[in-house]
Order: structure tokens, then C-alpha cells, then sequence
């Protein structure tokens, strides 16, 4: 059987590159990305508009004509418009998958990958529970074999916590990490346990400072403030369990794709959000951090990129 190829197509925002790419690795065998821009005003038209293919910029200079791949992954409205384009140019040949809502009409695309709070519906849409990704096992693994020294003097269990920023309508400041690190500081003292603390681009200052100023003094804290390699993939690997603030869903997603109890901080959260958390906690799969002692036992993985990939590769057999 021939080699699969295949674009993940995005306008170079890292979420929507590591959606359109995670499911483009797990579903073909070459895999190329393509980071491209619209000139005004078609970066404004719908997916499927006539006169779009020579407002295309390729933002890395990679080749956008032949040979196509047999699938283009899009992520992002304006990538859906440009990946339309791209896929007529090629007489319709590749197999055009978006991930997220286009906001456009479905049909322009052989399969749309929404998650289940995604106001999209139709023969041609997949819903998912979680957000796609590209923290492969492999890829976990290898960084659990590169962290795992450099982490052994936190005392077990570990607890992996995941900072992300503050939204609309969802602070995230130095009252929430301070919040946030009583509960910590709770657990371990009835665990005895450890915890490794990531910082995001999106963490602000003062709240990050909170967190500095405890491990300070307390040996069982550890921090990543943004220097040196980013342990993230890291402490997803190796942690006993996961604590995630509630605005990302990426990294929520993330984290359910390990075999780790994930617990959900939500100080506030935008009403989006909410929905989604609510969602995963009322099916098991995720509970609201407390600060409390749970159970900490091994769970199924959640992944929805591998669920997407599945179909799309039933898609590119049935063209043969």
C-alpha cells in the first residue's frame, strides 16, 4: 500500500497547529505542514468563495501546488477557506478534513472534527469530546525517559499542575494561584507527595510569583518559570496525577490523554467552558480540584485525535 501524505494547513497559531497536526500524523505517513496567510479582503470570505487561490500566501515558503498530498488537515477559519481553495486547485483530489467549526457550510469539506459544545452539525461532521492534538504516546514516553531524573527528588505521589492564563470573563491572577496552591499545599500534606508546577506563555507574572515564592522554602515544590527545556510533555508523562486550570482546553485535553487522574481547577471559568467541564466530571473522566485526597488509580486514555484519525483514514480507503 502506497504512503499516505499529508498537509496539516494552518495560519501558524500553535493550538491550531498542533490540532491540524496532531491529526494529520495519525492518520497519514508523511506528513508536511503549511503555515500560509489571506490578503484582505478574502482573508473576510467563506470557505468554498471563487477567487481565493491567488490571495493565498505561503507564511513559510513551502510549496503549495504539486505534488498534492491525498489529505489537507485545516484548523482555523481562514485556513478552511485557503485549504478549500487548495483542494480545487488540485481538482478536488485530497481529502479536505477542518478541524473546529469553519463557520461555513459543511459541504464545502469531506469531513468536519467539532467537539460536542461546537454549534455544527450535519452528515459530514464528527463530534469529539476533547480537542485534538499531537502528544502521541511515543512522544509522551520519550519525554517521561528525559524527566523522570531530573524530577526524582519530588517526593511521591506527584501531582503535575498545569498553569494556563486568564480569559474574558476568567481572571487568573495572584488571588487564584494563591487559591490554587492552598489546595496543593492541602493535598500533599495529607499525601506527603510532591508537585511539579508548568507555567504557560499565557501565566502571568504575579501569578507565577506565588508559586516561586512557595518553592522557596518547600523542597516538595518544584516550578518551571519559562527557563531551559519545557517540561511539559514531561509531567504529563511521569505524574501521579494532573491538576489543570479550567481555561484551557487544550491542556485538559491533553492531560485525558494520559493514564493519570486529571482534576480541574475553576476558580471562574468562561460559560463555554463550563459546559465542557461539566461535561467530562458528570462522565468520569475529570473531577474539580478541592485540594482533597482521591482516588488516584490508572484510567482509560481519552483522545479524540485518535478517534478522528480512525475515520479519516476510513474516508481515504473507501477513494481507494
Amino acid at each position: 500500500m502506497a504512503e499516505l501524505t499529508a498537509w496539516a494547513l494552518t495560519t501558524g497559531e500553535a493550538g491550531m497547529r498542533s490540532q491540524a497536526r496532531g491529526l494529520a500524523l495519525a492518520a497519514a505517513d508523511d506528513v508536511a505542514e503549511r503555515v500560509v496567510g489571506l490578503r484582505w479582503p478574502w482573508s473576510w470570505f467563506r470557505a468554498g468563495w471563487p477567487g481565493v487561490l491567488g490571495a493565498i500566501e505561503a507564511g513559510d515558503g513551502a510549496p503549495l501546488g504539486p505534488p498534492w498530498p491525498d489529505l489537507i488537515v485545516t484548523c482555523g477559519r481562514r485556513a478552511g477557506v485557503a485549504g478549500a481553495a487548495l483542494k480545487a486547485a488540485a481538482g478536488g483530489r485530497p481529502l479536505l478534513v477542518h478541524v473546529q467549526d469553519p463557520l461555513a457550510d459543511p459541504g464545502v469539506f469531506d469531513l468536519i472534527v467539532a467537539m460536542e459544545h461546537d454549534d455544527i452539525t450535519g452528515p459530514k461532521v464528527l463530534k469529539v469530546l476533547t480537542a485534538l492534538h499531537d502528544l502521541t504516546p511515543d512522544r509522551l514516553a520519550a519525554a517521561g525517559a528525559s524527566w523522570t531524573p531530573r524530577l526524582a527528588h519530588l517526593p511521591r505521589p506527584l501531582t503535575g499542575v498545569l498553569l494556563g492564563g486568564p480569559t474574558k470573563n476568567s481572571p487568573f491572577g495572584q488571588a487564584e494561584a494563591a487559591l490554587l496552591l492552598e489546595r496543593l499545599t492541602t493535598l500533599g500534606r495529607a499525601t506527603g507527595g510532591g508537585a511539579a508546577i508548568v507555567a504557560s506563555r499565557r501565566t502571568p507574572d504575579e501569578a507565577l510569583a506565588v508559586f516561586t515564592a512557595a518553592a522557596r522554602s518547600d523542597p516538595a515544590l518544584w516550578v518551571w518559570d519559562g527557563a531551559g527545556d519545557n517540561p511539559y510533555a514531561g509531567v504529563l508523562a511521569i505524574a501521579d496525577r494532573l491538576v489543570v486550570t479550567g481555561d484551557s482546553v487544550s491542556m485538559i485535553s491533553e492531560a485525558l490523554a494520559t493514564p493519570h487522574p486529571v482534576e480541574i481547577f475553576t476558580a471562574t471559568v468562561r460559560r463555554r467552558h463550563e459546559g465542557f467541564i461539566q461535561t467530562l466530571v458528570d462522565r468520569g473522566y475529570a473531577r474539580l480540584f478541592d485540594g482533597a485526597e482521591s482516588a488516584s488509580g490508572p484510567r482509560p486514555r481519552l483522545d479524540a485525535t485518535e478517534d478522528a484519525a480512525r475515520e479519516v483514514r476510513k474516508l481515504l480507503a473507501a477513494r481507494g
